[in-house]
């Protein structure tokens, strides 16, 4: 049987979603979390790989069993698990279900601290210099006409395609922070944090907005603005068809 999990996690411990011969992840600690538990080895299968020191508010990944799952495995789990990450759901889906290869869509939001702000220092990125919002939202249009985001991908990056539909870009002031928005059925190593790199030289006038178009077309990652760190950074919503569940 396989399952789909839901979970959030804090980043800031962890080096990424997948595990690491030499560093401590959020996968690795989920696992022997779950395989204590139900006393056999689990793996479980992410619905993508955050970069170390990014969150989650919501992440999946699956994992098969070959019984049924004991009562209460939610708050076991939240139990035995570190108090930076936390599980929400736990639902049985179709034996081809795959938590990558499934999702529709996924969303992250980059927040940006206007002003200094002593309890978000590490949950937000601290830029303090004027930033026009119109411009930046301006350039965001520019990304919906083009599918290949090469420049905006970690070099040496093992995938076959850098092609992406990106399905929502956008900024919005909140509070005293400025976030980033954006949707894609897939994103590349590193293409959020570049993408909001470049388009905070928009925001400060470093670069013009039509500057974006030969940006992207040279798909050369050194053309691209800087990548922002880490810590901004927030998986935020993971879609899928209903068709996965099992009935």
């Amino acid at each position: 049987m396989r399952f789909f999990i839901e979970l959030s996690y804090n980043g800031s411990a962890y080096h990424g979603w997948q595990r690491q011969p030499n560093a401590i992840s959020v996968q690795q600690v989920l696992e022997e979390s779950l395989s204590t538990i139900l006393q056999e080895t689990i793996v479980v299968f992410g619905a993508g790989r955050t970069d170390a020191g990014v969150h989650a508010s919501q992440m999946f990944a699956h994992f098969d069993v070959d019984r049924q799952l004991p009562e209460a495995l939610v708050f076991k789990l939240n139990s035995l698990l570190p108090v930076d990450i936390a599980v929400h759901d736990l639902f049985e889906v179709k034996e081809d279900a795959h938590a990558r290869f499934n999702a529709q869509s996924r969303s992250y939001i980059y927040k940006i601290s206007v002003r200094k702000n002593v309890f978000n220092t590490h949950f937000a990125f601290s830029f303090h210099k004027d930033l026009n919002i119109n411009r930046m939202n301006e350039a965001c249009k520019i990304l919906f006409q083009y599918k290949d985001f090469q420049c905006f991908s970690k070099s040496n990056t093992d995938v076959k395609t850098y092609h992406c539909k990106i399905m929502e870009a956008q900024w919005y002031v909140k509070d005293h922070e400025l976030h980033f928005q954006i949707t894609a059925d897939r994103f590349l190593r590193n293409m959020v944090r570049a993408i909001v790199g470049t388009l905070i030289e928009i925001g400060v006038g470093k670069l013009n907005v039509e500057d974006l178009h030969k940006i992207i077309t040279s798909k050369d990652r050194s053309e691209a603005g800087f990548s922002v760190p880490a810590h901004g950074l927030y998986l935020t919503d993971i879609r899928y068809p209903d068709s996965i569940k099992r009935d």
